[in-house]
């Protein structure tokens, strides 16, 4: 059984998860795959303790142990459970669809996960008097302005990012599952609310959805996985 490590802690507002860990708890899902979800201590993963260095070298999560293989990195491991367990497929055959699958995947990554959406999403791990509102308010207007527009226009005539549902539409479900408890207008944006609706309406979201708590979300034998592209 596959062990994902990853940051999970249940609130009055919903339970919340890492959004990269998100990333990949989705792929086990897609894939039916037997997994277990390890939860570690947020404080060691803000501080890098030395263990958790010891156990993934970038001092965050996610990381996978699939046997006596350790994976870290979402992406990295999400390629790899993609190419360890390829039913169902996740990337394209052609080499061109499989790249235009990897771009829109780190667009997600580098623009949007590792963009404005942590000032959005970690206050919501404080108490309410805690947080930036003021910032909270300036990072959902950078993702309007800088990162919306393109897929906006992507997703013009598509059901899913690149087509079909595949890999890169990964950190998109994780962006679901911020704006589900942020509840940031999408008004200017239809194709892009249109298009959260329906990744959240997939049963692998469920295993993410900040209504479901920490114990129906653990893992299991069996993912979601399904035909449903």
């Amino acid at each position: 059984m596959i062990v994902l490590h990853t940051m999970e802690r249940a609130y009055p507002w919903g339970t919340l998860r890492s959004t990269f860990s998100s990333k990949t708890k989705v792929v086990l899902e897609e894939k039916g795959l037997a997994y277990r979800v390890e939860r570690e201590k947020i404080g060691d993963i803000w501080r890098k303790t030395p263990e958790v260095l010891q156990k993934n070298p970038l001092g965050k999560v996610p990381w996978i142990d699939d046997g006596d293989t350790r994976v870290y990195d979402s992406t990295v491991i999400n390629e790899y459970l993609e190419e360890r367990y390829p039913e169902p497929r996740l990337l394209p055959e052609d080499p061109l669809e499989r790249a235009r699958v990897r771009a829109l995947e780190n667009y997600g990554d580098e623009i949007v996960l590792g963009g404005p959406v942590p000032r959005i999403w970690m206050p919501w791990w404080s108490k309410e008097d805690q947080r930036n509102l003021e910032d909270m308010a300036q990072a959902r207007e950078t993702l309007r302005a800088r990162a919306l527009p393109f897929l906006e226009a992507t997703l013009e005539g598509r059901p899913y990012i690149a087509g079909d549902f595949s890999l890169a539409d990964a950190p998109y479900m994780a962006v679901a599952m911020v704006l589900q408890v942020d509840g940031m207008s999408l008004e200017s944006f239809p194709n892009f609310a249109a298009y959260l609706e329906r990744l959240r309406a997939r049963p692998s979201y469920r295993a993410i959805d900040p209504a479901t708590s920490l114990e129906e979300s653990a893992g299991g034998a069996q993912g979601a996985s399904g035909d449903q592209r």
